[in-house]
């Protein structure tokens, strides 16, 4: 897995692409955080929710293009049917890829780290809710691994990288935006499930520094579905292959 794992990061290392996604990530999240808009000096608030509000918008368009290649490329070269013949499970081939790209996502958070850190800098003493800072980064994190785990799946049902894009943002706005769109214009037992479904509102929790268990079981339910989904397409072309 370590060896796919790198592997993956090569090709990220080598691709215009990454860098370009990486740096409009940068770009927007810290024209939002300090200058445009609801920024910090014009809510003159020590709280990074501003970077984080941004970033979850951001990472919506900036996951579904890291994920479109991760398997589409492999089927349009061939690569994919070499890959599942070896004696790797494809269980190990999804984790590899999916971790690569969880990687490269915890890479463009973890250079955001000088946003807290000035903010620190700038706040008085006892101004800074820092378990607010950590939900949010952990919310961050929850959400990128929902979107990476369908935006695998979505990469697993074409050779085709712009469908496989256009599918995986199909997929997330449904967590994005369309259960809480549902949740808000229903009521009874329909607004009680959309929104148990919606994800925006357990991220937006997560900013605000408030921690629920609940809330964590159903980000990872999430992921570990998108991941399911996406073996069982790995499973069948596998099955294919050897009939």
């Amino acid at each position: 897995m370590w060896a796919l794992i790198v592997k993956e990061w090569k090709l990220f290392l080598d691709s215009l692409l990454s860098y370009l996604m990486l740096t409009i990530f940068l770009l927007l999240s810290g024209l939002f955080t300090w200058l445009v808009g609801q920024d910090i000096f014009l809510i003159n608030q020590a709280t990074l929710r501003p970077f984080f509000l941004t970033a979850y918008w951001t990472l919506f368009f900036f996951i579904p293009a890291l994920t479109m290649r991760a398997f589409a490329e492999e089927k349009r070269t061939g690569t994919i049917e070499w890959l599942l013949t070896r004696p790797l499970s494809d269980w190990t081939i999804l984790l590899a890829k999916y971790l690569a790209i969880l990687g490269l996502i915890l890479l463009a958070l973890f250079l955001t780290l000088p946003y807290y850190i000035t903010l620190t800098q700038l706040a008085q003493e006892g101004k800074l809710d820092h378990g607010m800072v950590a939900g949010g980064y952990l919310g961050l994190l929850l959400i990128s691994m929902v979107y990476t785990a369908w935006g695998l799946f979505a990469s697993s049902l074409t050779s085709n990288q712009v469908v496989a894009f256009l599918l995986a943002l199909a997929m997330t706005v449904l967590f994005h935006l369309v259960f809480g769109l549902f949740a808000a214009h229903t009521s009874g037992i329909l607004r009680s499930i959309f929104q148990f479904l919606d994800l925006s509102w357990r991220f937006q929790a997560l900013a605000r520094g408030v921690l629920d268990l609940r809330d964590l079981l159903v980000f990872l339910a999430y992921a570990f579905l998108g991941l399911l989904a996406t073996e069982l397409v790995l499973l069948q072309r596998h099955l294919s292959g050897q009939r």
